[in-house]
């Protein structure tokens, strides 16, 4: 299992995307306003997620 790095992109509970913001020994904190759809939501700005139950769309080492 890969863990993701600060400014990855990762997807996580039913298709919802966010910026990794900082990461924890057993999670990360992730910034969910990059989703285009954030407003319509009505979610948080920020959660937690496990590293087992994320995946990484993009990471900030391929720029």
């Amino acid at each position: 299992m890969a863990k993701a790095h600060v400014g990855d992109i990762i997807e996580f509970k039913d298709g919802l995307t966010g910026i990794v913001e900082k990461i924890n020994e057993n999670s990360v904190i992730v910034d969910l306003t990059y989703m285009e759809n954030f407003n319509e939501l009505g979610i948080e700005e920020k959660t937690v997620v496990n590293h087992k139950n994320y995946k990484i769309i993009h990471s900030s080492k391929e720029d």
